[in-house]
């Protein structure tokens, strides 16, 4: 039986005869569905051996990999949970100077006038600490919404910052040391800080404040900066 041409196709890589059908070349062994192997057919007179086609996919697929994300993320609002506390102190003792009658009680030793005057400001003194620790919690807990992480193999990028907005990147190869902090109430929680020692000048201390999923980020970045090492053949001396 005799292929006709439109059965029937040249190899890009080897300009061997091969079947239409075929994704695989028997003579040379490469695949034929391959991006590389598009763009030969697209650009003719491009045509390389077959190892040039493995190469292309290992540095693509090194591309996509060092592209990669392995964590996205910020800190929860617990990382302020002590704030909020000591927030809802002054919060409780200001509703107690507004509905406190401190000028009904005269054995204080003040004069009727200074009682005249603090019932007269104690309602503004109260409602303007409320609105002055709010503010603050507010402000607060914008910051922490606003600060952003992201690690990949080859670097730590984060951003920080309400209205000056500061975003900086850390390599992965300055990790030195990777320590995990969770006290009893970030367990309960699920949270967890994890601190890391550099050798970068900016930042020798790192850290990722009150995060969840801690546990599974000290084991990504340890592994990240095990392998980034290996990567730059960088050696930390102690």
């Amino acid at each position: 039986m005799q292929l006709t041409t439109s059965q029937t196709k040249v190899c890009p890589f080897c300009a061997e005869t091969i079947l239409s059908a075929a994704i695989k070349c028997r003579h040379c062994g490469e695949f034929l569905n391959t991006a590389r192997a598009k763009a030969i057919v697209a650009q003719p007179g491009q045509q390389g051996g077959p190892g040039d086609g493995q190469q292309a996919d290992g540095e693509d697929a090194s591309k996509e990999q060092s592209n990669a994300v392995f964590y996205s993320g910020g800190p929860t609002l617990w990382a302020i949970a002590w704030d909020f506390a000591k927030g809802a102190g002054v919060l409780s003792a200001a509703i107690l100077i507004i509905a406190w009658h401190i000028e009904r009680i005269s054995w204080l030793g003040f004069s009727a006038s200074n009682m005249v005057t603090i019932g007269k400001y104690r309602v503004m003194l109260g409602l303007c600490t409320i609105f002055v620790v709010g503010l603050i919690l507010f402000y607060k807990a914008w910051k922490i919404r606003m600060t952003h992480y992201e690690v990949s193999p080859d670097r730590i990028e984060y951003g920080e910052g309400v209205f000056d907005r500061k975003v900086d990147n850390l390599d992965m190869f300055r990790v030195v040391d990777i320590k995990l902090r969770r006290n009893t109430l970030d367990c309960i929680v699920g949270v967890g800080t994890v601190l890391l020692t550099t050798t970068d000048k900016s930042h020798p201390e790192f850290e990722f404040k009150k995060i969840k999923n801690s546990r599974e980020l000290y084991d990504t970045i340890k592994k990240a900066a095990l392998s980034a090492d290996r990567r730059t053949n960088v050696v930390h001396m102690e």
